[in-house]
C-alpha cells in the first residue's frame, strides 16, 4: 500500500479509502490510485480487511434451479445493487434439492459471507440456527412457511387470479391448470388464485382438469397429452410456470391443436420466446429484475445495520405482477378434439 501511495502521490489513507470505498475521494485522485495499483499489480488483502471491518464484502445467493429462465433476470437485478455497494456475489444452484440447499447455506455461513439471499426449493430447510446468530438472510420468490425474516416476493395469487379471470371473460368454462409443487409458496398461491377465480364465476374445478404435475417441461408435456385424451378437452389452459408452458406448447404442436382458435393458453413469467412464439403468448409477467434489486437492497440494509437492535423488521415486500395479453388467448371459434 505504501508503494501505491508513493507512485500515485497520495497518502496511505487515500489509498485505503479508494480500495475500501469508505470516504469521498476526487475522481482524479481515485484514477491515479487505480492506475498505480494496476502498475504494481497490487490487490488489497481481503482477509485482513474483513478482520478489521467485520465484513467480507461478499454475499451468497442460493437459487433452486439456474436453468429456469426466470432467475437470470433476478440475478442481474441483485448484482446491480451489490456491485454499486462494492459487494461480490457467490451464486449457488441447489438443483431443487433441499439437502444440497441446506449444505450450501451452511457452507456460505462457515465461509463468513456477510449474508444470504435464498429462493427455497423446499419448505423443510432450517434457518433457526443462523437466525439466532442474527445472520442476515432474505428469502425471495419462494417463501417457506413460518419464515420469520425479511422476504421479497410477487403477488402470485393476484397474477393467477387475473390470468384465470381473463380466460373466463373470454367465455371459457373448461379451464385446466398445470400446477407445480404446492409445498412451494409460489405455486400454492397460483393454484389458489385459479381456484378462487373459478369458484367466483360459479365454474367447477374438475378433477381431470388440474394436477400437481411438478416443475419440469416433461411434466407439462405428459399432462398435456392427458388433457387432449379427455372426451371433452379443456378450451383453455393456465400453466403456473414457464417450463410447464414449454411442455404444453410441445403437445399442442404434436396434436395439431390450433391456438387460440381451439385452445387458449396463458403462462406465468415473460421471456423473449413468449413474444417470438406464434401466436405470441399471453403471460403473467413478474418484475424479476426489480425483485432481485429489492431483495439485495434489503439484505445489504440488514448487513450494514446488523448490530442495530432497534432495526424494525421483518420486512415483507410484495411486488405486483402484470397480465400481458397477446394472441394466445381468444374467444373460442371451434372446440378442441380429443385424441
Amino acid at each position: 500500500m505504501r508503494d501505491v501511495a508513493r507512485l500515485a502521490e497520495v497518502s496511505i489513507a487515500t489509498v485505503s479509502a479508494v480500495t475500501n470505498g469508505t470516504a469521498n475521494v476526487s475522481p482524479k485522485r481515485s484514477e491515479r490510485v487505480r492506475k498505480a495499483m494496476e502498475a504494481l499489480d497490487y490487490h488489497p488483502d481481503q482477509i485482513a480487511r474483513s478482520l478489521k471491518t467485520g465484513r467480507t464484502q461478499v454475499v451468497g445467493m442460493i437459487l433452486p434451479d439456474v436453468t429456469n429462465p426466470f432467475y437470470p433476470e433476478v440475478i442481474v437485478g441483485a448484482e446491480e445493487v451489490a456491485r454499486a455497494a462494492r459487494y461480490s456475489v457467490i451464486l449457488c444452484n441447489a438443483n431443487e434439492d433441499p439437502d444440497q440447499e441446506q449444505q450450501q447455506l451452511n457452507t456460505l455461513f462457515s465461509h463468513r459471507v456477510d449474508g444470504v439471499l435464498i429462493a427455497c426449493s423446499d419448505s423443510a430447510i432450517s434457518f433457526d440456527r443462523l437466525m439466532r446468530r442474527r445472520f442476515p438472510i432474505v428469502c425471495f420468490d419462494r417463501i417457506p412457511p413460518g419464515f420469520r425474516g425479511d422476504t421479497v416476493s410477487t403477488d402470485n395469487f393476484l397474477g393467477a387470479h387475473q390470468a384465470t379471470r381473463h380466460l373466463i371473460d373470454l367465455g371459457h368454462k373448461r379451464i385446466a391448470v398445470l400446477a407445480g409443487r404446492t409445498e412451494l409458496s409460489t405455486h400454492s398461491a397460483r393454484l389458489e388464485g385459479y381456484r378462487k377465480a373459478m369458484l367466483s364465476a360459479h365454474l367447477p374445478v374438475l378433477d381431470e382438469h388440474w394436477k400437481l404435475v411438478g416443475m419440469q417441461e416433461q411434466a407439462g408435456y405428459e399432462f398435456g397429452h392427458r388433457l387432449f385424451r379427455l372426451p371433452h378437452p379443456p378450451t383453455a389452459v393456465f400453466c403456473t410456470n414457464n417450463k410447464l408452458l414449454l411442455g404444453f406448447v410441445r403437445v399442442m404442436s404434436e396434436v395439431g391443436a390450433r391456438c387460440p382458435e381451439q385452445i387458449s393458453v396463458v403462462g406465468f413469467d415473460d421471456f423473449a420466446w413468449t413474444e417470438n412464439f406464434h401466436p405470441r403468448l399471453t403471460v403473467v409477467a413478474q418484475p424479476a429484475r426489480e425483485l432481485g434489486r429489492r431483495a439485495m437492497q434489503l439484505l445489504l440494509e440488514r448487513v450494514q445495520n446488523k448490530a442495530d437492535e432497534s432495526l424494525v423488521g421483518p420486512h415483507q415486500v410484495v411486488l405486483k405482477p402484470e397480465l400481458r395479453i397477446r394472441e394466445s388467448t381468444a374467444i373460442i371459434t371451434s372446440m378442441p378434439k380429443p385424441l
